[in-house]
């Protein structure tokens, strides 16, 4: 995943490799913080439900989609 274009295309998301290797995506609807990583993990926190998560993560796929570098193997 190409985390710095990814901080230069989508404003909620912040990207300090200096600081953490993680990038900070921070959504507002539902309310959730998601941390992404270079090899495709991330974490989820800070909603409430199932049914949150299963929004929140919906959103994310669909925004970092073209971030995404394929490899072939």
């Amino acid at each position: 995943m190409d985390l710095y274009a990814l901080s230069k295309g989508v404003k909620s998301v912040d990207y300090e490799p200096e600081q953490f290797p993680g990038a900070i995506f921070r959504i507002d609807s539902p309310k959730a913080v998601i941390i992404l990583f270079k090899n495709g993990k991330m974490i989820c926190t800070g909603t409430n439900s199932e049914d949150n998560i299963k929004k929140v993560l919906d959103y994310a796929a669909k925004t970092i989609a073209k971030y995404v570098i394929a490899v072939d193997k």
